[in-house]
């Protein structure tokens, strides 16, 4: 006899207050009063990363309820994009509206974690804003793509503290979403859907018909 599926309960959730609470509505730069807008947003079991208008990454632990804020050295600009990965270490890939992608590597108290904060930099490639990312599960690749189509894959060595980084793949339209599992790089585009066999480097259309 089949089981009779039980009802989905929606539930409404109040605002993070607590969340929104540690981050400033406006900061001083000079004489000038900048207000900050929240642009980018990641979640998983450990933390919520929130990216910011003044290039500026909220990152806070729900285990410790703590939060921390990292940013880019030198021009401040908007961060578009954010992507969390929990493997052996905690990582967070950053990505801003000229084009700049970080990865921190974060630091643990749990045994044989990683017990220094880390930066990585996937060094001038992209020149536009950044769009999307995607990381393997083992936090050995990430795949980033950029408003003018441009997809290029960063390949990780965390023990070594290395982070090597060339374009693989040009769209002629910008880039909306990423995904990457078992070697095949899932893209879409404003144009169209494909994927992206990176062992090959051959691509497969999902579909036939361009998007309107």
């Amino acid at each position: 006899m089949a089981s009779v599926a039980s009802p989905v309960i929606f539930k409404e959730f109040c605002p993070l207050y607590y969340l929104l609470n540690a981050i400033p509505t406006k900061v001083q730069k000079g004489f000038r009063s900048i207000v900050v807008y929240l642009t980018a947003l990641d979640t998983n079991g450990d933390y919520i990363a929130v990216g910011s208008s003044i290039g500026m990454l909220y990152l806070y632990c729900r285990h410790l309820n703590q939060m921390k804020k990292y940013n880019f050295e030198g021009k401040c600009e908007s961060i578009t994009f954010v992507k969390l990965l929990s493997c052996f270490d905690d990582l967070v890939a950053v990505g801003t509206a000229s084009g700049r992608v970080a990865v921190f590597q974060l630091v643990s108290s749990l045994p044989g974690r990683n017990k220094q904060l880390r930066r990585f930099d996937v060094a001038g490639i992209h020149k536009s804003s950044i769009t999307a990312l995607a990381w393997s599960p083992n936090g050995m690749k990430l795949f980033s793509g950029d408003d003018k189509g441009k997809i290029v894959y960063s390949a990780l060595d965390l023990d070594q503290g290395v982070c090597n980084s060339s374009l693989v793949l040009e769209e002629p339209s910008s880039i909306v979403q990423l995904d990457y599992n078992q070697k095949v790089l899932l893209v879409s585009t404003l144009q169209r859907t494909l994927l992206f066999y990176t062992e090959e480097k051959s691509v497969k259309q999902v579909g036939t018909q361009p998007r309107k």
